[in-house]
């Protein structure tokens, strides 16, 4: 049970913070004695964007974008619709710590409706026309309420150096061939966070390129990247973080369309 609460807190942890960077993570830092938190008021009634085109349903209307060294958003048509500005940029998603703030005004903020950037080493959340609604206070954080945790299906399974795939709840022999899901015969394999369980994506490497497969082992992205990230952006997005030459990472759906 303690190892239960273990993996939800760290789970909370992640999406709440989830960045483009794994090794970094959102400051949100508390404001000083005496200053003020200089935010943008949104309007009580604004008005749909039309810039925030939904060509593929599954996909964010807004979409994490680095040009030069900063981060902006651009829409499902590849413009930018929020400058880049921003030494982080993450998705659109809800940040508990918000939802559940002991201060009832800031508690809309951590809806989905916001993202949290950061800029000059402070954490704002930003509503879709790039307002900065919120500046981060330590003051504000609550105590996030923990969802059941879905246990995956499926697990990675090392035989002679190989990668495979197994479903945990029916494998018993190592030596019958049938009982794998995937028989191991890849480099290396990662299951990614994901709603659907039963059907998860999953990093796989052949060849020493990256791509992703499905538990069926159909190729859903080509074996043509140096890397991609074992990160949230699946779950959050339904996109996946790729790079070719190994520093300068992008999105791309799971039709291997660049964003």
């Amino acid at each position: 049970m303690e190892n239960m609460k273990n993996i939800l807190n760290v789970l909370c942890v992640f999406i709440s913070i989830f960045v483009f960077s794994q090794t970094r993570s959102v400051k949100k830092i508390p404001a000083k004695k005496g200053t003020k938190t200089i935010v943008k008021k949104g309007t009580s009634a604004s008005k749909p964007n039309a810039d925030l085109v939904v060509i593929n349903k599954d996909l964010p209307v807004l979409i994490p974008k680095k040009k030069g060294d900063q981060f902006g958003y651009v829409n499902q048509n590849g413009k930018f619709i929020i400058q880049p500005e921003y030494h982080i940029a993450v998705f659109f998603y809800e940040d508990c710590n918000l939802l559940n703030s002991p201060n009832e005004k800031v508690r809309k903020f951590g809806t989905k409706d916001y993202a949290t950037v950061e800029k000059n080493m402070i954490s704002y959340r930003i509503d879709q026309s790039g307002n900065r609604v919120y500046q981060f206070k330590d003051t504000d954080f609550g105590k996030c309420k923990f969802e059941e945790y879905k246990q995956q299906l499926f697990q990675a399974y090392i035989l002679n150096g190989f990668y495979g795939i197994i479903e945990k709840s029916k494998f018993v022999n190592a030596a019958d061939y049938r009982q794998y899901q995937i028989y191991p015969q890849y480099q290396y394999l990662f299951i990614l966070e994901g709603d659907d369980v039963a059907n998860p994506m999953i990093v796989a490497s052949n060849n020493d390129k990256f791509g992703i497969i499905d538990v069926n082992n159909k190729i859903i992205i080509p074996f043509e990247y140096s890397n991609i990230k074992r990160n949230f952006s699946w779950k959050l997005g339904k996109m996946f973080e790729v790079t070719k030459d190994g520093s300068n990472y992008y999105y791309i759906d799971a039709n291997n369309k660049t964003y």
